[in-house]
Parts: structure tokens; C-alpha cells; sequence
């Protein structure tokens, strides 16, 4: 397996422009993968990111890709799948049956009913692409996929930067 590389969002860095959502929806549920087009499809695109905001400072909602992930033991038609080489969990459309026990065992919400497609839609962090759109699209650079060691280093600095303020 390769190394294991998770979101990591930078929220002193995100603007909450959604940029990432947009880009998101577009490229991975539009079937014409052009803005102008896509908002006028038939079924409109939808992100598998989702930017929030909690009093002023936005957040990103993303799939954590949880080690115990309880999306996976949920699904009893093995729909929902862990990539092995990257640790990724992903979603089989042609295997859902939009029982949503998925959605329901998300601890994060991080997983959406898409009733127009008849599966669950969640983000699989771009797993077969060298770059996720996302993280792409994203002006400020407040999204990074990053190993265990590299996010644990960047939260000590943050701890740090805070401390010192």
C-alpha cells in the first residue's frame, strides 16, 4: 500500500468561497464537466464537498476516510469499497441499492443520498487522479492531502502560531 494521504484544510487560510464545492460539483456530477452546461443538466451537479460555516470561519466537509470507517460495515452490498492501495473508501453506483445505512452510520455526514442516481455520493478524495479538483481549485492553498506524520506536524505548528499570538 502506499502512503496514506489524507485532506487536510487550513481553515486560518479558507476564504469560504466555495470555489472547492463548485469545482467539485462540475467536475465529478456534471455529465458535461462545464460550469455554463452543467447548470442547466437535467440533474443538477452535485459537490461531495461541502463548505460550512460556524460563526465566521468556514470549515470544509469532506469524508475523513476513517481507519474504522463504519460506512463500510454498514453497506451490505459491498457497495461501498476500500481502495487497497491507497486506503481510500469509495462508492460502487452500479452496486448501491440507496438503502442510505451509509449516510445514517457517517459519524461526520459526510456521505449524501443521491436519490437521482439511486446511490450515495461521498467524497473519495480525486483517489484515481494525481490531484483531487478540490484541492485544485482551492485560491489559497487551504486544502492538502497529507500523510499521518505531515498533518500531525502541521497541527503541532498551529498549536504553536496560536501560542505565540
Amino acid at each position: 500500500m502506499s502512503e496514506v494521504r489524507r485532506f487536510f484544510v487550513d481553515r486560518r487560510k479558507c476564504l469560504g468561497c466555495k470555489t472547492c464545492e463548485l469545482r467539485c460539483a462540475v467536475e465529478r456530477g456534471s455529465v458535461s464537466k462545464a460550469l455554463a452546461a452543467a447548470v442547466r443538466e437535467a440533474v443538477l451537479p452535485r459537490s461531495r464537498v461541502y463548505v460550512q460555516s460556524d460563526g465566521g470561519v468556514p470549515s470544509v466537509l469532506h469524508c475523513r476516510q476513517c481507519d474504522d470507517a463504519p460506512c463500510l460495515s454498514a453497506c451490505s452490498t459491498g457497495a461501498l469499497k476500500m481502495d487497497p492501495e491507497t486506503g481510500v473508501k469509495y462508492i460502487d453506483a452500479d452496486k448501491c441499492i440507496s438503502c442510505w445505512m451509509c449516510v445514517m452510520s457517517c459519524p461526520y455526514g459526510a456521505i449524501a443520498p443521491a436519490a437521482e442516481r439511486h446511490a450515495a455520493d461521498k467524497c473519495d478524495q480525486c483517489y484515481q487522479m494525481e490531484q483531487p479538483y478540490c484541492m485544485a481549485a482551492c485560491p489559497t492553498g487551504a486544502i492538502e492531502l497529507l500523510t499521518e506524520e505531515e498533518t500531525e506536524a502541521r497541527l503541532r505548528e498551529l498549536r504553536e502560531a496560536a501560542a505565540n499570538e
